[in-house]
């Protein structure tokens, strides 16, 4: 059974690279730009892992976090943003609310390797490396 991610990001951009590279790696994933159609998603067909951009248009990527936490509080959430917070803020704080923290800056392969160690499906590298 794939497993299945929920990106969340108002950045089209950033939502079709993730989209389109999870997926090559045998994921399933639902690709959203607002809140709103996050918290559907959540309702309809719940995610293993939820990807969250911090700062959207329609809300806060922290309230957001909450919303979703309350409905599946058990589903780890990755906060991917482009906003740079000191270690000692993200160890403090941010860590009571989501399972990782990445920069929008990470490589690919170092966002689907945190995404593999979230949802404990690591691949041996042989296997990896046949993968496109």
């Amino acid at each position: 059974m794939q497993k299945h991610i929920l990106v969340i990001d108002d950045e089209p951009e950033i939502r079709s690279a993730l989209s389109q590279f999870l997926g090559l790696k045998g994921y399933r994933v639902s690709a959203v730009g607002t809140g709103e159609a996050a918290l559907r998603v959540l309702r309809t067909d719940p995610p293993h892992l939820v990807i969250s951009d911090l700062q959207m248009e329609d809300t806060d990527g922290l309230v957001l976090i909450e919303q979703l936490k309350e409905c599946l509080p058990s589903v780890p959430v990755m906060l991917l943003t482009g906003v740079a917070f000191d270690p000692e803020v993200v160890r403090e704080n941010l860590s009571k609310k989501v399972s990782s923290y990445m920069s929008k800056t990470a490589s690919l392969q170092e966002i689907v390797t945190e995404v593999r160690r979230l949802l404990g499906d690591a691949l041996p590298p042989a296997a990896d490396a046949a993968r496109p």
